[in-house]
């Protein structure tokens, strides 16, 4: 592809796009840019995969049905073969707790009690595979940002015993509250600033319970994606101890209800959140107790993840892989008359698009083999590819690096691309070249503090030492500029995120769908046509790991 200005590709996605409205053409390469990428197909599997029919594509549900046969349908009309063994789907077994009756979050102190309403003030869950738990009267402890990390002479558990207790935590880490680019990474959020990674921890130090403030800048979404994204059947691996090991109760409490606790406590929120992000912080007993009791059903299941493979020509046992994720939060009574959370953008966008490369990409020789990976129960807690990379369908030392496609762009054409993780791996350089292509730049992310690279499949896969790259299309949008498009962006994530709202609608814009479309070709047909391999940067804490596994490619 010849690089051309900015304007001209805008210009001629464009016309494709709006072309795309109507009849499906039989030669995709008739569709100009973007060659035999057609964005009229890609469209049709996001209405499909986003459609009610599916019901919000839940794990172990009939929409999984559907999805996961849709899926397969689609790979196998692009010349692809199962990548499990010849199965087109990996068994991940599952258990989905749902809490039938939970009681209010129940704070006592010597001025009195404070009863915090289900869903509206608190969202409280257990890990635990069990049908019923109760607290009864928890001493609670205040433990900043519930950190343990050497690497930063950090421990906010030093010195105190949390065990039967209660901990109550800031969400993010203490480099986001002070803007200090010496203290963690800054604004940028490490692993640590994670949710997941705060009731990890509680767990590891003994708490029976485990409470999370929200607050919307920290945690990056507002009050509604907690209330929305923690009811209804709660999704994670089956595991032999049952999750015995996690505290009885974790959960949510809202900004406005921590400052009530912390004033019952006779302890002043703000100036507590203050002395959490000092070196040298002490974690405090609060003098107030945490009560709640919550009854589940529990079912188990096996969900799917569907695994389809394009072998390569002259190193069909090196592998470049692709991941997104088909799963989104189902359908859920929640007093709206629909429910149905649909998930054009998180995640039919993505899955769609490893359906478009597997076509486009099934019509070509390449070097080495594609495996493209859609995985199961990601906003469960990243759980599918938690267990892809656990037993992984082909050998991860051999795989030279994976893309990964989560919530693609739909405010049109940008000039810029931002890269999530910005700096961690040599894959940012094969993104750089394929964005010069389309005469537009690599960026930073505008929130690392939000901590998108955690928050997404390929954080198991780098975990497991594969370089990974995650980019999206920027903000910078090529008519309406930067300020427009961080708008558009801001409104989506306010709106729709999360919520039954997130569905196709006129303000899609098509034209930078496709322009982002090629752009992850590009950077496949780079890493699956070279012999290269890519590396993780000097810093990264998971270069070791990729190192360690080297010799196993030899």
């Amino acid at each position: 592809m010849r690089p051309y200005s900015i304007l001209c590709i805008f210009v001629s996605l464009l016309a494709t796009a709006v072309a795309g409205c109507g009849q499906r053409t039989s030669d995709p390469a008739a569709e100009s840019v973007g060659a035999d990428i057609s964005i009229e197909r890609y469209r049709e599997d996001v209405a499909v995969l986003s459609s009610d029919e599916f019901g919000g594509r839940a794990p172990s549900s009939e929409g999984e049905r559907k999805t996961v046969q849709y899926l397969i349908d689609e790979f196998k009309k692009a010349g692809a073969i199962g990548g499990n063994d010849g199965e087109f789907t990996q068994a991940v077994p599952l258990v989905a707790i749902t809490a039938t009756e939970v009681s209010p979050l129940r704070i006592e102190s010597g001025q009195g009690a404070i009863e915090l309403e289900p869903g509206r003030q608190t969202v409280t869950w257990t890990k635990q595979v069990v049908e019923s738990v109760s607290v009864d009267a928890s001493p609670m402890v205040f433990v900043g940002y519930g950190i343990v990390a050497p690497e930063y002479d950090w421990n906010d558990y030093e010195g105190v015993d949390v065990a039967g207790k209660t901990v109550v935590m800031l969400v993010n880490d203490p480099g986001f509250a002070t803007g200090d680019d010496d203290l963690f990474t800054g604004r940028r959020m490490t692993y640590y600033g994670r949710w997941t990674y705060k009731f990890e921890e509680a767990a590891r130090q003994g708490a029976t319970g485990a409470i999370l403030v929200h607050e919307t800048e920290a945690a990056g979404y507002p009050w509604l994606v907690v209330a929305g994204g923690w009811t209804g059947p709660q999704f994670d691996l089956e595991r032999e101890n049952g999750n015995a090991d996690r505290a009885v109760f974790e959960g949510w409490v809202s900004r406005s209800s921590a400052s009530e606790i912390f004033n019952a406590a006779g302890m002043d929120f703000a100036a507590s959140a203050e002395a959490a992000t000092q070196r040298g912080f002490t974690a405090r007993e609060m003098g107030t107790t945490a009560t709640v009791s919550i009854s589940n059903s529990l079912e188990r299941s096996n969900s799917q993840n569907v695994v389809a493979l394009l072998p390569g020509d002259q190193a069909p046992d090196e592998y470049v892989a692709f991941s997104a994720h088909w799963d989104h939060l189902g359908v859920v009574d929640n007093g709206n008359e629909d429910g149905v959370f649909n998930g054009a953008v998180d995640n039919a966008t993505g899955t769609a698009a490893l359906l478009e490369l597997a076509r486009v990409m099934g019509a070509s020789e390449h070097r080495r083999s594609l495996l493209f990976v859609v995985v199961t129960a990601e906003e469960s807690g990243l759980l599918g590819s938690a267990w892809f990379a656990q037993n992984p369908t082909v050998p991860l030392e051999r795989t030279a690096g994976l893309v990964n496609i989560d919530a693609m762009s739909i405010i049109g054409p940008t000039r810029d691309v931002t890269m999530i993780g910005y700096g961690s791996s040599t894959l940012q350089d094969y993104l750089a070249a394929a964005a010069a292509e389309q005469d537009r730049t690599v960026e930073d992310e505008p929130t690392p503090e939000k901590g998108f690279f955690y928050r997404s499949d390929h954080f198991n896969f780098a975990k497991a030492g594969v370089p990974v790259l995650y980019a999206k299309g920027g903000v910078d949008h090529v008519v309406h500029g930067r300020e427009y498009g961080e708008a558009a962006l801001a409104e989506h994530i306010s709106n729709r995120y999360h919520r039954p709202a997130d569905e196709i609608h006129e303000g899609w814009d098509f034209a930078g769908l496709l322009l982002d479309l090629q752009l992850y070709r590009l950077v496949a047909e780079q890493l699956a046509n070279n012999s290269d391999w890519p590396v993780w940067s000097e810093q990264s804490e998971f270069r070791g790991i990729r190192e360690a596994s080297a010799a196993d490619r030899q």
